[in-house]
């Protein structure tokens, strides 16, 4: 891609592990150097698994020697000193902002707003802004931009805090999701779930509900659940007090999922809420179906019901379940899905984003 302007960009994470939030800004950092820019990342948790391009300032690192009032202070000391010393084009944070007075400290002495952009990746606003409408006029009206990265979370940001600079820009597809490892040891078919084990947002013990209801296990096809949180321990109790218990099987987190997302038959999605989910883009990329709750937001713009996967009412288990023995039982409609499944979200290649990057930062 041709960048006339090459813009020297610094990306502020909470951290570069965790969730598919993490993840996106990974490929954010990633997407914005390979079309040329200088690219800076400063995490503010020493935790760093996902892939990110760019200088990184480590932020953690001083958090981890001082945790109390004196380590937030010399870490807010060190990303001004960063910030000033660098005077970068752009700032663009991506960190949940949940701590409002600290948040308005930042908007107000640390960045610059007119070379700010904030990024809101999940429908529930109010981990990224404040309750009060006026008080987010005043802390990010004059920003430069506010990025959703899904048009219903643009909507209800405009709507309810009648903000105008407001865009929307969708997480990319992963590139290199599209490389297959060798093929993982599960036995049989299974579908599977991937992501964070963090049930108030994720909304495990709903799939796990539906699948006791499917006819998959009777199948002898499994659920895998694949990854990581504060709450698989009582996942896995609820598990164990299931008939369908044999056909479930936690795996933990998995740094190169490919191979386990490639091969299984889907994956299912029944979050509370979600931002632009990755699981449904990861999935989709590697050729292989979904079946999504459409909860708010990110599933409705991704999936085209009965073209590339099937979309169900949320909290609906009876609906949930059937949805998954469709999806499974009948051929035709599985084998349709399948063959659409990486076309379907060719729009949200990394290509495609960078250009939408690209142009508001240019």
């Amino acid at each position: 891609m041709n960048n006339p302007v090459r813009k020297k960009i610094c990306i502020v994470v909470r951290s570069l592990a965790g969730g598919g939030a993490e993840r996106s800004a990974g490929l954010l950092s990633i997407m914005l150097s390979e079309i040329g820019h200088d690219v800076h990342v400063v995490s503010v948790l020493n935790d760093i698994k996902y892939p990110y391009a760019g200088d990184l300032l480590n932020l953690g690192i001083i958090k981890e020697r001082n945790s109390k009032l004196v380590g937030g202070l010399k870490r807010f000391k060190a990303l001004y000193k960063y910030i000033r010393q660098h005077n970068f084009d752009f700032l663009i944070d991506n960190r949940p902002r949940v701590n409002k007075l600290q948040e308005y400290v930042v908007a107000k002495f640390l960045y610059k707003p007119n070379r700010t952009i904030y990024c809101v990746r999940s429908f529930n606003l109010y981990n990224y802004m404040p309750t009060n409408a006026l008080m987010a006029r005043i802390w990010y009206g004059n920003a430069y931009r506010i990025v959703s990265v899904s048009e219903t979370i643009s909507k209800k940001l405009k709507n309810q805090y009648h903000l105008n600079n407001v865009i929307t820009i969708h997480n990319p597809t992963d590139i290199a999701s599209t490389t297959i490892l060798s093929k993982p040891k599960i036995h049989g078919d299974y579908i599977l779930y991937f992501g964070r084990l963090v049930d108030d947002v994720k909304n495990v013990s709903l799939l796990l509900e539906a699948f006791e209801k499917s006819h998959l296990y009777k199948a002898k096809v499994k659920l895998v659940i694949m990854g990581e949180g504060k709450d698989r321990t009582t996942l896995e109790k609820k598990v164990a007090m299931l008939n369908c218990k044999e056909y479930v099987e936690f795996i933990g987190y998995n740094p190169h999922p490919n191979s386990v997302i490639a091969h299984a038959k889907y994956a299912v999605l029944t979050s509370h809420y979600e931002g632009f989910p990755r699981i449904l883009l990861e999935s989709l990329s590697l050729g292989i179906p979904v079946v999504s709750v459409d909860c708010n937001s990110g599933p409705s713009e991704i999936i085209k019901n009965g073209e590339n996967g099937l979309l169900v009412e949320n909290y609906n288990t009876p609906a949930l379940a059937l949805a998954m023995d469709t999806l499974y039982f009948d051929n035709a409609l599985y084998q349709k899905c399948k063959e659409n499944a990486k076309r379907s979200v060719l729009k949200f290649n990394q290509d495609n984003i960078a250009k939408q990057w690209q142009k508001i930062l240019n």
